[in-house]
């Protein structure tokens, strides 16, 4: 394990303002999308963001990949910080963190042959000769199971999960040291997702890469994943180790979730959690634990402050007046 993190997020802030008016605008709330959150991901390790839809999984990627500039706190990419980077600088981060997005269907332009589509992050941040590039693109394709004969093809002539293919070829040709993998196997077929679990895993262990897998599936995160955290409007509430998470949760919210996940085997018996209410708006969140609403095990000072990340065991942390 490196000493520096590939992947280091610091107090990492994400407020959207939310408007009212056409002509003269006035900024009315925040959306706390993003609301200090803090996570490292070692050198060929997975960290998986979990949580229900609207918890600001996807923004952390936004964030992460420069695509959106944070309201507070800091990217670390092997120690520099993510949004100051300009010029060469930025060409390398470019290089070295790329992105595996849910839908292959859009994500891949319909114009665009695949040996162009494969190889755009060579050719936008690198100088490369046109040898080397066809070499590369051939690599990265043989890599992911295609030929070097389909790359003369558009990608409306392949399948669901070779497009999935495709665009994990075109994330590992530039040699990356992390890939930001968002919901990479939901939008395939149940037949194809095992495929593409197992080609990922196999490119970890084969290029050491690391992945920031955002996820909603445990099945999928239990798989891939070396250490889980579980978001809840716009923070972490619990983070542990995958096999620790798994086999001890802490949080409420995290039993909670679990409890919903179909079970590995149809006898498996396990506690039922039903939570009361609804998700609160990000635009006004409730005081104290954000949870604490819908908590089954809330107590009063649950809604007045909010709790701190402890460490319960080695690596196992958790925000929770409980503990």
């Amino acid at each position: 394990m490196s000493a520096t993190p590939v992947l280091q997020v610091e107090g990492l802030k994400k407020h959207f303002p939310v408007t009212k008016g056409l002509l003269w605008k006035t900024v009315v709330g925040h959306v706390q999308a993003v609301d200090g959150i803090d996570f490292s991901i070692a050198q060929g390790e997975t960290l998986a963001l979990v949580g229900e839809s609207g918890c600001g999984k996807t923004t952390t990627a936004k964030l992460v990949l420069r695509l959106e500039r944070p309201s507070g706190g800091r990217v670390l990419a092997d120690g520099k910080d993510v949004h100051a980077l300009a010029g060469s600088g930025l060409k390398d981060y470019r290089t070295t963190v790329q992105a595996v997005f849910q839908d292959p269907w859009s994500s891949l332009s319909p114009r665009m042959r695949v040996r162009d589509i494969v190889a755009e992050p060579l050719v936008c941040n690198q100088r490369v000769s046109t040898e080397e590039l066809k070499e590369r693109v051939n690599e990265a394709l043989a890599c992911v199971g295609l030929r070097p004969q389909q790359a003369n093809l558009y990608p409306h002539e392949f399948s669901g999960g070779q497009r999935q293919r495709i665009a994990v070829a075109s994330a590992l040709v530039s040699k990356p040291k992390l890939i930001i993998l968002d919901e990479p196997v939901s939008a395939l077929d149940v037949s194809i997702r095992a495929q593409i679990m197992n080609l990922l895993v196999d490119l970890q262990k084969q290029y050491n890469v690391s992945y920031l897998l955002i996820a909603h599936h445990l099945s999928t995160t239990r798989y891939m994943a070396h250490e889980v955290a579980v978001m809840y409007l716009g923070r972490i509430v619990e983070k542990a180790p995958s096999r620790e998470l798994f086999a001890r949760p802490l949080h409420p919210y995290t039993k909670a979730v679990f409890s919903a996940a179909l079970p590995a085997h149809p006898d498996d018996t396990r506690e039922e959690i039903i939570l009361s209410g609804e998700v609160p708006s990000p635009i006004n969140p409730p005081a104290g634990c954000r949870f604490h609403p819908r908590c089954p095990q809330a107590r009063d000072e649950c809604a007045r402050i909010a709790p701190v990340e402890k460490e319960i065991t080695a690596g196992h942390t958790v925000a929770c007046h409980l503990y």
